[in-house]
C-alpha cells in the first residue's frame, strides 16, 4: 500500500510538472504574438524558421520582445529560488530574496550614478553603467552579510541586520533623492520600479550563465537542504558542514538576487509568493522537486505579469513590480490568515 501511494504522489506530481510547463508555453506564446503589433501565428512560425530579422515581424520578435521574455522568464526563476533558499534558512515562511538588503544596496548605487554626476567620469561605461553599479552595490552588501554570517550563528540574528541594512541604505538613498534634479528622480523612480524592457542577447548570456551554474550548484544539494529544514543538529549529524553550508545558501540566494536586480532592477513579491505556490502545488517540502517547481512557477508567473504590464494600459507600460505586487501580496496575505503553509 505504501509503495503504490508514494507511486501515486509521484504521478500526481509529474502531472502538476506537466500542467505547469503547459501553463509556461502559453504564456511564452502569448509574450511574443501580444502586443502594440501583433504577429500571427503563421507569422511567428515563419519568423521562427527563417530566423529573419530585416522584416518588421522579425526584427520585432528576435530583437525586442523575445530578449524581453527570457529576460522575465530567467528572472522570475532565479528569484524563486533565492525566495525558497532564504526561507528554508530562516525557516520563516515570509521571507524573501530581498530581505538582507541586497535589493537596498543595489538601488543605493544605483541612485549615486543616476542622481549625481559620478556618470560624467564614466562616459565609455555609461550605456552598461545603471547595471554594473546595481551589480555592485548587491555584491558589496552581499560581502557584508557573508562576513556578518560567518560570525553570526542565530538566523533571526541576521535577519535583523539584514533589514537595518536595508533601511540604512534607503535612508542614504532618500537623502540623494531630496537633493538630486527632478528629471533625474524620475529617471531613477523608473528604474527602482523594475522593467525587463530593453535587454539585449548579451546581458541575456551573462544572466544566463552566471544565474544558471548558482542554480545547479543549489539543485545539487537538495539533499542536504532537506537535512537543515530538520534544524542544524540533525543535519550536522547528516554530514552536514553547518558553517559552509549557511555560508553557501546565504552567497547563492543573494547573488541570484543581486543578478536580477543589477538587470531588471528591483521586482516585488516573486520570491516570497512563489514557494508558497510551489508547496501548495506540489504538496511537499523535499527542496529536490521545490527547486525545479519554483523555477518554472517563478518563469511562468513572471512572464505573465510582464505581459500585463505591457498590455493592460498600452502604449503605457507599467512597472512590473506594480503587477507582482498586485499579484503576490494577495497570496501572503491569504497563506497568513489560513495559516497554511509552513515550512
Amino acid at each position: 500500500m505504501k509503495g503504490h501511494a508514494s507511486t501515486q504522489k509521484e504521478r500526481n506530481r509529474m502531472m502538476v510538472f506537466a500542467m505547469l510547463a503547459a501553463v509556461l508555453v502559453v504564456s511564452i506564446v502569448a509574450n511574443i504574438m501580444s502586443g502594440s503589433v501583433h504577429i500571427s501565428p503563421g507569422e511567428l512560425l515563419q519568423v521562427v524558421k527563417s530566423r529573419d530579422i530585416t522584416s518588421t515581424a522579425g526584427f520585432i520578435v528576435w530583437k525586442i520582445r523575445m530578449p524581453r521574455l527570457i529576460a522575465a522568464l530567467l528572472g522570475g526563476a532565479f528569484l524563486a529560488v533565492a525566495g525558497l533558499l532564504l526561507q528554508v534558512f530562516f525557516r520563516n515562511p515570509i521571507v524573501g530574496p530581498f530581505i538582507l538588503g541586497i535589493s537596498s544596496g543595489a538601488t543605493l548605487m544605483v541612485s549615486l550614478v543616476m542622481l549625481t554626476t559620478l556618470m560624467l567620469g564614466f562616459k565609455s561605461l555609461a550605456p552598461f553603467l545603471t547595471s554594473l553599479s546595481a551589480l555592485a552595490g548587491a555584491t558589496i552588501t552581499m560581502t557584508i552579510v557573508l562576513a556578518i554570517a560567518s560570525r553570526v550563528k542565530n538566523p533571526i540574528t541576521l535577519l535583523i541586520v539584514g533589514l537595518m541594512m536595508g533601511y540604512l541604505c534607503h535612508s542614504i538613498t532618500s537623502v540623494l533623492v531630496a537633493f538630486a534634479e527632478q528629471e533625474k528622480v524620475k529617471g531613477f523612480i523608473l528604474w527602482q520600479l523594475g522593467s525587463f524592457s530593453g535587454f539585449k542577447w548579451r546581458e541575456i548570456e551573462i544572466l544566463l550563465i552566471f544565474g544558471g551554474i548558482v542554480t545547479v550548484m543549489v539543485y545539487g544539494l537538495g539533499k542536504p537542504l532537506n537535512a537543515f529544514l530538520l534544524g542544524e543538529e540533525y543535519a550536522s549529524t547528516m554530514g552536514v558542514n553547518i558553517r559552509l553550508f549557511r555560508f553557501f545558501i546565504i552567497f547563492c540566494s543573494c547573488a541570484l538576487a543581486g543578478l536580477v536586480t543589477a538587470a531588471a532592477g528591483p521586482v516585488a513579491f516573486i520570491g516570497l509568493a512563489v514557494p508558497h505556490m510551489a508547496r501548495l502545488c506540489f504538496g511537499t517540502s523535499d527542496n529536490r522537486i521545490l527547486i525545479p517547481g519554483v523555477m518554472i512557477i517563478g518563469a511562468a508567473v513572471t512572464s505573465v505579469c510582464d505581459l500585463v504590464a505591457r498590455l493592460v494600459f498600452s502604449p503605457v507600460e507599467l512597472p512590473i513590480s506594480a503587477i507582482t505586487a498586485l499579484f503576490g501580496a494577495p497570496i501572503v496575505i491569504s497563506l497568513l490568515v489560513r495559516k497554511r503553509v509552513a515550512i
